[in-house]
């Protein structure tokens, strides 16, 4: 990926993406016992109807799935590419340089992941970054 894929790609997420950094708490049952376990939903998405758009974030990315969205009322189809978990850390990793309004959300995600070894701002291949620094 280059600069400008990423540059680019964290103005969709400005404009048209979606964020969801979240704590919850899920209940199960064990016998009699009722436990609480603390679960994240961590979740990157855009919507929009430009397939092409969609498909090539996809590409680019490496990661993710791409779902299309009959509408109703003779709307356009809306396609969406999503990620969650670890993928959204790796693209929060790309984007963090280049985001403006969900600098917050992409900030809080990558240091859930990484309390102890915060990533520099300049990175742009994770990968290569990983196994330069194990």
């Amino acid at each position: 990926m280059t600069e400008v894929d990423a540059a680019y790609i964290a103005g969709l997420f400005d404009g048209e993406g979606s964020i969801t950094y979240k704590k919850y708490y899920e209940r199960k049952k064990k016998g009699n016992k009722v436990n609480r376990y603390k679960c994240w939903r961590i979740v990157m998405e855009i919507s929009m109807t430009d397939k092409f758009i969609i498909e090539w974030v996809h590409n680019v990315l490496g990661c993710g799935t791409v779902r299309k969205k009959p509408r109703k009322g003779g709307h356009k189809m809306q396609y969406r590419w999503r990620c969650c978990f670890r993928d959204a850390f790796h693209v929060c990793c790309l984007l963090f340089p280049y985001a403006q309004v969900k600098l917050d959300k992409i900030s809080n995600i990558i240091d859930h992941y990484t309390p102890d070894n915060p990533i520099p701002s300049n990175v742009i291949d994770l990968k290569k970054y990983r196994e330069l620094h194990k």
